[in-house]
């Protein structure tokens, strides 16, 4: 009789659950070294096991290093597209703000993320979790150019600064969840008795990132200043642009051209 119809014999395990409760090497394929940064555009996107496999191989600072690479290309590519929509020192200034505010959000959040990874009981290694930071990044960054196109087009079609950054906004919630979800399938290998702090490092890291992006201000509108020269909230921030009359690629603060 066919195993298929033999009621003793289980049926194949697929899917995240078994993907988590199978350790890391053991699918054939995750053991193959990811020698450049096109390697691991394509295990991060194809095969995430690989990728969390080999960032647990000593040493791994050539993969991380891959992995900010790309990260800072993609980042500093969709941050052209943005400053397309104003031109001018835009057109440089926000990929300066874009990829520099990621890695440095990622920089401020890992030591907590280092902290709680410890207090959870995980076994992961400082580098491991600083590679699985990286991978975050690069997907996010890496989604965000698949958002490039769609992101021109409505920069060359619609003159609100309110409805832009509200799209923005929107592609980078859809790559930072994403990523989060790389961040959480690679914690889950480490062992970990609780994701407490995981969650907990999330909302920190979203808040961060979010914060940070007030804090470069203006990334689409235009200024007089580089940088703000006022401190201000996220929340406050989102409210005024929202009070604010929106006069096409100005930001309603900071010495704006109207």
């Amino acid at each position: 009789m066919s195993d298929i119809n033999n009621p003793a014999v289980p049926p194949p395990l697929t899917g995240a659950g078994f993907s988590s409760r199978v350790p890391l090497g053991e699918i054939p394929g995750e053991r193959e070294p990811i020698r450049n940064p096109v390697d691991a555009v394509e295990a991060v996107l194809r095969q995430p096991r690989r990728l969390m496999y080999q960032l647990r191989q000593a040493p791994a600072g050539r993969l991380i290093f891959s992995l900010l690479i790309v990260a800072l290309l993609c980042s500093l590519v969709y941050g052209v597209v943005v400053g397309s929509f104003s031109m001018g020192t835009q057109l440089w200034a926000a990929p300066v703000k874009i990829a520099g505010g990621l890695l440095i959000s990622a920089l401020i959040c890992l030591p907590s993320l280092y902290i709680f990874t410890c207090l959870s009981g995980s076994q992961a290694r400082l580098a491991e979790i600083f590679g699985l930071v990286a991978g975050l990044l690069m997907l996010m960054a890496i989604l965000l150019v698949g958002f490039a196109p769609v992101a021109w087009l409505f920069s060359q079609s619609t003159e609100s600064v309110i409805w832009m950054g509200a799209l923005h906004l929107t592609f980078w919630f859809i790559a930072t969840c994403f990523g989060l979800r790389f961040l959480e399938n690679g914690f889950s290998h480490s062992k970990a008795r609780s994701t407490a702090g995981l969650y907990t490092w999330i909302v920190i890291f979203i808040l961060v990132v979010v914060q940070m992006t007030t804090a470069l201000r203006p990334i689409v509108g235009k200024s007089d200043h580089f940088l703000p020269e006022k401190k201000m909230f996220f929340l406050t921030h989102w409210g005024n642009c929202l009070t604010a009359p929106d006069s096409g690629a100005s930001t309603p603060e900071n010495g704006a051209r109207r």
